[in-house]
């Protein structure tokens, strides 16, 4: 019952979170189901410019209305009302994509750029596996930036994990050497690590994420090694960006996206989705300590259509 109820307050979290995206786009659609009569290509048009307006982008803008149109076509649909609910459908299965089994021990390397929120989502991620009995460690690997480490370490004080660190310019390769050894002789379940977000110097940032990659092959073989990146939702089209410019540099196994109660553009994790092939793993929709949650598809497209987690009303 209690996880129940947990669920439900997620999901009234991210209803809410969703709000401005939903008036942005799904308002529209249905404005547009109730002032159209007949399904034509005005009507494909419309919802395809409402799409690519939300940040859906234009590939899987393009893809989801290849999709209805077939769809429309082998059924017969002539409803605009049954080609919406069609089209939510499709919304479904181009996210639903499962994030893999996590195995441990693992090490999750979280990338991004500055500012995305990669520092407070790495602590809501030592809370939230702290929380289901895993034993979690913070490795403070941007040693770039000078406020990282002292910014980590207040999320390791607050979670109450222990954290890995050394000076400001130290080589992030030997932060990482130390915290695996620490892991090891802890028994500890997961490793956070953070990297520097330098993306404009990509030679810079490869380097180091390759030598702190050969550091966890050749000593902590036996980890799952992830490579997790986190997203500003509101940054639209840019993060896209950002996205497909750190999957030149680095193999992301995962999206997190946070700050989707920020901007009427969450179409951006459609986007996402159909452009690097790479499920989201979790959602950030707003500063609480609970509201980075596990991305569920279904859940999400029903929250953008104004629908609760059964089809009902929110």
């Amino acid at each position: 019952m209690a996880d129940k109820e947990k669920r439900k307050g997620f999901f009234s979290r991210l209803f809410e979170g969703l709000g401005k995206t939903r008036d942005n786009m799904t308002e529209k659609v249905d404005t547009l189901v109730r002032e159209t009569r007949k399904i034509d290509d005005d009507f494909y048009d419309e919802l395809e410019d409402i799409l690519i307006l939300s940040d859906c982008g234009m590939k899987a803008t393009m893809s989801m209305m290849d999709e209805l149109k077939a769809q429309v076509k082998a059924k017969g649909v002539t409803d605009t009302a049954t080609a919406r609910d069609m089209l939510k459908e499709i919304m479904v299965k181009e996210m639903d994509i499962p994030r893999p089994p996590l195995r441990w021990p693992m090490v999750m390397l979280i990338v991004g750029v500055n500012g995305v929120g990669k520092t407070t989502t790495i602590g809501k991620l030592a809370l939230r596996f702290q929380a289901i009995g895993r034993k979690v460690m913070l490795v403070a690997g941007d040693t770039f930036r000078a406020a990282a480490a002292e910014q980590l370490t207040i999320w390791a004080q607050r979670a109450r994990v222990p954290i890995v660190k050394h000076g400001e310019g130290a080589d992030p390769a030997a932060v990482v050497y130390d915290a695996i050894q620490s892991a090891k002789a802890n028994d500890v379940d997961l490793l956070l690590v953070d990297t520097a977000g330098r993306l404009h110097n990509k030679k810079n940032l490869m380097d180091e994420l390759e030598k702190m990659r050969r550091v966890i092959d050749r000593d902590y073989p036996e980890a799952d090694v992830r490579c997790i990146l986190v997203l500003d939702a509101t940054t639209g089209q840019n993060g896209l960006a950002q996205a497909k410019a750190f999957k030149e540099v680095c193999e992301v196994g995962g999206i997190i996206l946070t700050k989707l109660d920020g901007t009427a553009k969450g179409g951006i994790a459609l986007a996402i989705r159909q452009e690097l092939a790479v499920p989201v793993w979790y959602i950030g929709v707003g500063e609480g300590i609970d509201d980075l949650q596990p991305f569920d598809a279904r859940d999400f497209i029903d929250a953008l259509f104004g629908e609760g987690a059964n089809g009902t009303e929110a």
